[in-house]
């Protein structure tokens, strides 16, 4: 059950992220990052999943749990989008996904999985760690950690959550890559 409701927030997300095929440049503001329509996509999909799963099972489920939920998720894409802003445009990181040039569906796949922790300089056009990813991933992992129940103060916790954060981002790569529209 858990498989398919992962798999189904990998879709809403990447759907969510289908706005962004026309993606932007680097300098787009960390407003329209922060506010647009996939953000509140992605954070109904994670909402739902915790709804039917009623997790954290302590926020219960209805109205209140819902709210929580709603909020716990938004919080923790402002936190990640602010630390992955900030950090990418420090180092001069264009976190966008760019296709594989290569053909063939393992060097492709290859790509669109190693674009999760590698982007480009700006500066140099070279190939990069994605400092400003993965900091958003563990800023937003950890902090959301603080408003979570007791039993969610953990190591093992935050780590849990960067992970599935990657993971979600590693799913809309390949999503990106193997989309037909995206080819065009």
């Amino acid at each position: 059950m858990r498989v398919i409701l992962i798999a189904a927030v990998c879709a809403l997300s990447a759907a969510g992220a289908e706005e962004e095929f026309q993606q932007p440049s680097p300098e787009k503001s960390f407003a329209q990052q922060t506010f647009g329509v996939g953000t509140y996509v992605r954070a109904g999909a994670a909402t739902l999943a915790g709804e039917i799963t009623n997790s954290p099972e302590e926020w219960g489920r209805g109205a209140d749990g819902v709210g929580r939920r709603f909020a716990s998720a938004f919080g923790k894409h402002l936190i990640h989008t602010s630390t992955e802003f900030s950090v990418a445009t420090l180092r001069h990181e264009d976190l966008r996904y760019f296709p594989a040039e290569t053909k063939g569906f393992g060097s492709r796949l290859r790509h669109a999985l190693l674009s999760t922790v590698v982007a480009r300089n700006t500066s140099t056009g070279n190939q990069t760690l994605a400092t400003g990813r993965l900091s958003g991933a563990f800023a937003s992992g950890f902090v959301s950690r603080l408003w979570f129940p007791d039993r969610y103060h953990t190591f093992s916790s935050g780590m849990s959550s960067t992970g599935f954060s990657l993971g979600i981002t590693a799913g809309t790569n390949v999503f990106r890559e193997f989309w037909p529209k995206r080819r065009h």
